[in-house]
């Protein structure tokens, strides 16, 4: 068998069995896969600050060298998601989800194995390369596998499998770390990574054959679509540079040994890289994040919710620990109570909408969950570090369940079904970027006003951003479904 034969056999996605493809709820299995590595990604990166000092006491290392466990993993995904994306609209998305989930497994095998912090390092920016073949899929294979009527449920559904990771990565960290050792924060993903792989092969849909892609109904309404063509290879160095720069600028806010005028030349630098990144995918034949796209009504503003949902999400995991710290709440005590916000999150993508009137648009549900999330914000930043903080952390977790799945199933009815890799690795990168932003921006409130002082500063300005995101929700109309 010759090369060209091996690669389309390889990229020929298999159709899943007869039984299954008849069910009429086989679409629910498929969103059932998705989930579960929405759940192995969220719970990867809820759980791994917990074996910071373990790392550090193993490794006789300091913080800010262990730090780049969890750095090198973000920037790797945040680099890849968007390229993963557009290649993943020509190999096939069912393809690269599995392969992800090979990835991970494997990286995640020799992470535990690791016998230097470096090579753990090495081992976590595989994890990466994984994790972005998963996510730079996982909206794409929900949006396009489930019926219009179903796809915002489906959505909700995989946003609760992110919420249950976050809030169960924190307890399992612990115990896994006190009773057995760090490597098992990583082997613990070994099991779930097969799993994933058997799942995927059976019941996703298949998204392309031999021949090219499968064939999905046009949308109705014209959006630039890129020409096939060579790879954007000039536009992924300048994504990759100008994130890059961003999240290195960003990481001194938790510890980074970088002077100032280095963290200025970083930002210089992102900002200097990002323009040309902007004047690249203007010409380019095959772009990386398709101005096409971005430019579609209600894009642009869909992903910079995204960005503020997981920053509003995140923030508040990091700074409630040490909110309740301060107020003398113990450890186990303040686990319990941060996890209430992700738990409410979770329910509140799942179920939470048949809570309010029936036919509720997806516009509406963005601006009352967002408003929601800047109530329960606010009311965590005035009210005291105690029991008393459970109400608000459940409201604005309630309030996060509504906005996201919603926004996102806005901006996939935006973009055309041929193109939905890259419009899901544009969204799954505005949640990292948002999700390293939380984190960056809690650590830097600490830093600069003291725990009580300056993690309540930030809650405050976490609730005028919550508002600003309900004023940021337009319609989209002509695709897919109500606006």
């Amino acid at each position: 068998m010759n090369a060209t034969a091996l690669a389309s056999r390889l990229l020929t996605e298999r159709p899943r069995p007869r039984g299954i493809a008849g069910w009429p709820h086989a679409h629910w299995l498929a969103v059932g896969t998705v989930c579960l590595g929405a759940f192995l990604g969220q719970l990867d990166a809820s759980v791994i600050a917990l074996v910071f000092p373990a790392l550090g006491r193993h490794f006789d290392a300091s913080f800010a060298a262990v730090e780049w466990v969890a750095l090198a993993y973000l920037l790797v995904l945040v680099a890849l998601l968007a390229p993963i994306g557009w290649l993943s609209d020509l190999v096939g998305r069912k393809t690269m989800y599995i392969g992800g989930f090979a990835v991970f497994g494997l990286s995640s095998l020799g992470a535990g194995f690791a016998g230097s912090l470096w090579a753990l390092v090495g081992c976590r920016a595989v994890q990466a390369v994984g994790a972005a073949m998963m996510q730079a899929n996982s909206v794409a294979l929900v949006a396009r596998g489930v019926p219009a009527r179903a796809m915002r449920r489906a959505l909700g559904i995989q946003a609760s499998a992110q919420g249950l990771g976050l809030a169960l990565g924190p307890s399992l960290g612990g115990l896994l770390v006190e009773h057995a050792s760090w490597r098992w924060v990583f082997w613990v993903n070994v099991p779930i990574a097969v799993f994933g792989v058997l799942a995927g092969w059976y019941l996703l849909p298949r998204t392309r054959t031999a021949s090219g892609p499968v064939v999905v109904p046009a949308p109705r309404r014209r959006v630039p679509a890129p020409a096939a063509t060579r790879f954007d290879l000039p536009g992924m160095l300048l994504l990759t540079g100008a994130t890059t720069a961003l999240l290195l600028a960003l990481s001194t806010a938790s510890g980074l040994p970088l002077p100032g005028w280095a963290v200025a030349v970083l930002l210089l630098a992102a900002a200097a890289l990002a323009l040309a990144l902007v004047r690249q995918e203007r010409r380019a034949a095959r772009p990386i994040l398709a101005p096409g796209l971005v430019n579609t009504p209600g894009v642009r503003s869909g992903l910079l919710v995204a960005l503020i949902g997981y920053l509003l999400l995140f923030c508040p995991l990091v700074l409630g620990p040490v909110l309740f710290a301060g107020a003398g709440v113990s450890t186990a005590r303040a686990g319990l109570l941060v996890t209430l916000l992700p738990a409410a999150f979770a329910f509140a993508a799942t179920v939470g909408g048949g809570l309010l009137p029936r036919g509720c648009s997806d516009v509406t549900m963005c601006r009352f969950g967002a408003l929601l999330a800047a109530a329960g914000l606010l009311l965590f930043a005035l009210l005291p570090a105690t029991g008393a903080a459970a109400a608000p952390l459940l409201i604005a977790g309630y309030g996060l369940g509504l906005l996201l799945p919603a926004n996102n199933a806005l901006v996939m009815r935006a973009i055309p079904a041929q193109c939905s890799a890259v419009g899901g690795g544009m969204v799954n990168m505005a949640r990292s970027l948002g999700t390293a932003l939380g984190m960056a921006l809690s650590v830097l409130g600490v830093h600069l006003a003291g725990a009580a002082s300056g993690g309540r500063t930030v809650l405050v300005v976490l609730a005028a951003v919550a508002a600003a995101a309900a004023l940021l929700t337009r319609p989209v109309r002509g695709l897919r479904g109500q606006p």
